[in-house]
């Protein structure tokens, strides 16, 4: 056997109807204030959308949603999140989908908290002192941003694909429903 370190601050949930316990989680991590962001069609269809809101509505916990999230996400909705982050008083960011709203979620997180402009970070031109904290409501585990420190952005302008990591942003959670 090789030698190795294993290092997974974020606590993952799984089991059957886990989602349900998403607002209590929440909670736990002092939110009141959640952003509810997530792609698209899935999350809804399936229901899974739906069942998150109740659990944080059960907590008593005012939230907003933004979704839209792509694969390879866009810095655009980046944006867009981070004005209604500020705009609504966000204090938690909770990502329903996979890697990509998990990764345009922690952008979000870095630019509701810091001042200047978030790519900066993704352009390796300055650090964050700060990130909004991040929960995770998994449908697909297949890039493991839902327990990592890092996120990939695309700047639309030129199609620039850059990564960035830092501890900072790595979710709080994870809930993993294998239903």
């Amino acid at each position: 056997m090789h030698n190795f370190q294993y290092y997974t601050p974020t606590k993952v949930v799984f089991g059957k109807d886990t989602e349900k316990q998403t607002g209590s989680l929440v909670k736990e991590q002092g939110g009141k204030k959640v952003l509810i962001h997530y792609g698209g069609g899935s999350v809804i269809r399936s229901g899974l959308l739906d069942r998150v809101k109740a659990s944080l509505a059960a907590e008593h916990m005012d939230f907003v949603e933004l979704g839209g999230a792509v694969p390879n996400p866009r810095l655009g909705l980046v944006y867009e999140g981070i004005e209604l982050c500020k705009k609504e008083g966000v204090d938690f960011i909770l990502a329903v989908g996979g890697g990509s709203a998990i990764d345009s979620a922690k952008a979000i997180g870095y630019g509701a908290v810091n001042e200047g402009d978030v790519w900066d970070f993704y352009d390796y031109k300055r650090q964050p002192s700060h990130c909004l904290p991040i929960g995770v409501v998994l449908t697909i585990a297949a890039t493991g941003s839902e327990m990592s420190d890092s996120s990939v952005i695309t700047k639309e302008d030129g199609w620039i694909k850059r990564g960035y990591s830092n501890d900072l942003s790595r979710p709080r959670f994870a809930v993993m429903n294998p239903d």
